[in-house]
């Protein structure tokens, strides 16, 4: 029996039909004929200005063709609740957790997510979620820092996952709520475009696993530091009283005219580089090649890429699988790397996990080859890549020194020093080996 799911995108003020996914005899992550087809009045409006904000993502443009598939469309596995809110949905509509689940929880639970597309019967559900609810004013921002517990267990009462609250992936509790104009607090998808001031990533700490605290405490440091470095990143996160508050970069607000929200498309590299299960991943190298064919300035985007990886490694964000990387699509149609987001000291987890994310030539217990990679990139992109290593030498020595200038704890800091300076050490030999290759530098 054949089953579909309409898929909405956001454009110009509005949810538009965009496209269906149908497939028949869903077996876990496999099916028969599964086919991604847009809709014809959609195809009609954009076939002649298709740009990647105007696609489900970047690798299905718009026309007349079915796309058939063998596997779940990567980009939808961006959207399937994972973690906290994978645990609730799964209670919620009584699910086993296992492959199987995937489609009925992109069918109710994949209708508020990050980004610019949703899943059309997941929206209606969610609507109908929140008549179960009495309306509730929103929460003052100290309300939610003084009495976490109550907050969080009011919040899950009241339908904090219904607005996509607790669909952000990961598996401590984050929410996406709204800040409105009198600086009250509300689930996201609980209030109309014209009262939401800012939209917000909230996270709390893990409450089986007080390791992860030390994590939290340090993630807004750790981002001060990628800014120090030169990396591209949003508004300070902001720690207190152990809530971390993210402010989103994939909703902007015309401030001069309130209920112009505008929902930035955001595709994760994962979906960019067709990875279509959770566990599949990508060398560095790949990865690159794809950005470069796909975003608008790719000698920035690979030098910003590649200084991200110089801080993954030096500062411990072993965490840097493809989901944590995402472009970032406008509807100007410019296509570029997303800000910064998930830089934390993942080393610290007492799970040990491991560096997610490599390159080709490196191998697990040493450096990457630079002056190799950075030979690579420059074929990408036809210019040098060289003066960027030079320049990150310096930056990289005094790595300590602006960690400390930006509040990480000291213990991190003596936990990172060999890391650094091995890494230093690294890119000095490839300054070298760049000076002594051809007559370069």
């Amino acid at each position: 029996m054949g089953q579909a799911l309409d898929i909405e995108i956001y454009h110009n003020g509005e949810w538009q039909k965009a496209a269906t996914f149908s497939v028949h005899g869903v077996t876990g992550t496999h099916f028969e004929n599964g086919t991604l087809e847009y809709d014809i009045d959609y195809v009609v409006k954009h076939m002649d200005c298709d740009n990647a904000n105007h696609r489900v993502a970047v690798n299905y443009p718009v026309n007349f063709a079915l796309y058939t598939e063998r596997g779940w469309p990567a980009f939808l596995l961006d959207i399937l609740p994972a973690g906290s809110a994978r645990e609730y949905w799964l209670e919620r509509l009584n699910l086993k957790d296992n492959d199987s689940a995937h489609w009925p929880l992109l069918q109710c639970a994949a209708g508020n997510a990050p980004g610019n597309i949703r899943i059309a019967s997941a929206a209606r559900f969610l609507e109908e979620m929140k008549g179960e609810v009495a309306h509730h004013p929103g929460f003052e921002r100290k309300d939610i820092l003084k009495n976490k517990t109550a907050f969080l267990n009011y919040a899950e009462s009241c339908g904090a996952y219904i607005g996509g609250g607790c669909s952000a992936q990961g598996q401590a509790p984050k929410f996406l709520l709204v800040e409105d104009w009198h600086g009250r607090w509300h689930v996201d998808g609980a209030l109309p475009d014209s009262q939401i001031k800012k939209h917000w990533l909230v996270k709390f700490p893990h409450e089986k696993r007080k390791e992860y605290s030390a994590i939290l405490r340090n993630e807004a440091a750790y981002y001060e530091v990628a800014r120090q470095f030169g990396l591209q990143t949003g508004n300070p996160l902001i720690y207190e009283d152990d809530v971390l508050f993210v402010e989103r970069f994939d909703r902007t607000v015309d401030v001069h005219e309130r209920a112009n929200v505008k929902r930035h498309g955001l595709e994760s590299i994962a979906s960019l580089c067709g990875l279509n299960d959770f566990g599949g991943r990508k060398a560095h190298d790949d990865i690159c090649e794809r950005l470069a064919q796909c975003v608008d300035d790719p000698k920035t985007t690979l030098q910003e890429y590649l200084k991200r990886d110089f801080l993954n490694i030096a500062m411990g964000n072993v965490d840097n699988h493809c989901r944590n990387t995402a472009i970032i699509k406008y509807e100007t149609g410019e296509t570029a790397l997303s800000l910064l987001y998930d830089f934390a000291p993942m080393f610290l987890s007492p799970e040990g996990i491991a560096r997610a994310t490599r390159w080709i030539n490196e191998r697990p217990t040493g450096m990457p080859g630079w002056a190799e990679i950075a030979v690579q990139l420059e074929l990408l992109v036809g210019e040098s890549f060289h003066d960027l290593l030079y320049e990150m030498v310096d930056k990289i020595e005094r790595l300590p020194e602006t960690m400390k200038e930006c509040g990480v704890e000291p213990e991190i800091i003596s936990r990172r020093i060999a890391h650094i300076h091995e890494l230093g050490h690294s890119l000095q030999e490839a300054r070298r080996a760049l000076n002594n290759s051809f007559g370069l530098r």
